[in-house]
């Protein structure tokens, strides 16, 4: 029977309280939301903590999902569910509610939240790949004040973030631009499984050529891949199927999957070049509203 090693019980009621205990109790402790992610790992013995601190009490403070002319603020404790019924940012961001219909099952995207998530930092983890492609930007906290991290430089390696001791993730910022939308494809051995290689896509529009687009890859590399070289290719270009398969093409060299019981490293390059072209297309369409 896999039981997590002992551990003691803090149930944090305000972020102010939930960064005092995380000072106080230092790198042997951590936050817990949903748990979906932490608790197994803690299960197996590959995290091995002294304390957990609970900060479902602070869902009222940060589960909030706020539109504004230019940017959305998602609180880090929104949970799954809410972001995949927010019409809003479904509206605004097509490839939340794309990723979060993927994302496990009922169960957890009742409890799991987007902070969770992201500070799980898992190389597969999907909405790492979202983040990446929107370009957004994590709030953190701590006791000396707040700092803006770019998502590109929030995963540092596999399971390891910006996120210092003594720190917490409260803000997801996503920057809102005009003429543009968003996909999200993705391989699962099984519904609600991790993925086998995942990609999303990002596209701007000025009148019929491309002023922007970004990709970001999962599951193919030790950290979420956003891929500049895509972005560089399309600028200024039209869209057209030559376009996309060159984007596949640049996807499929720059990831660095490895092969595992999910596929070899010539399936998952070969996914990731298909799997780009297909939120590229899908993206483009939903732009000129031809959704496919």
């Amino acid at each position: 029977m896999q039981v997590p090693a002992p551990f003691e019980y803090q149930r944090a009621t305000s972020i102010d309280h939930a960064i005092g205990l995380l000072e106080r109790l230092g790198s042997s402790s951590r936050l817990v939301a949903g748990g979906h992610s932490l608790l197994p790992m803690m299960k197996l013995r590959l995290a091995n903590l002294e304390y957990l601190i609970d900060i479902n009490d602070l869902h009222e403070e940060l589960g909030y999902i706020t539109i504004e002319p230019s940017q959305i603020r998602v609180g880090a404790m929104a949970r799954h569910r809410e972001l995949l019924e927010s019409d809003g940012l479904a509206e605004a961001f097509p490839i939340f509610r794309d990723a979060e219909r993927v994302i496990a099952d009922p169960v957890v995207r009742n409890r799991g939240t987007i902070g969770g998530s992201l500070s799980q930092a898992d190389p597969s983890e999907d909405l790492s790949a979202v983040c990446t492609t929107l370009g957004a930007s994590c709030v953190i906290r701590g006791s000396s004040g707040e700092r803006v991290v770019a998502m590109e430089d929030f995963n540092r390696g596999p399971y390891e973030t910006a996120v210092g001791d003594g720190e917490m993730l409260v803000e997801i910022r996503i920057p809102i631009r005009p003429n543009g939308s968003s996909a999200y494809e993705k391989v699962e051995r099984r519904a609600g499984d991790w993925a086998v290689v995942s990609a999303g896509a990002a596209v701007w529009m000025d009148g019929e050529v491309i002023s922007d687009a970004r990709v970001g890859l999962a599951a193919v590399g030790p950290n979420t891949t956003g891929i500049p070289a895509i972005s560089e290719a399309l600028r200024g270009r039209a869209p057209s199927e030559e376009l996309y398969d060159k984007a596949g093409a640049i996807a499929a060299e720059s990831c660095q999957p490895v092969s595992d019981m999910r596929g070899s490293v010539e399936y998952k390059r070969h996914l990731a070049s298909e799997l780009t072209r297909r939120a590229l297309r899908r993206s483009v369409a939903r732009i000129h509203h031809e959704e496919v």
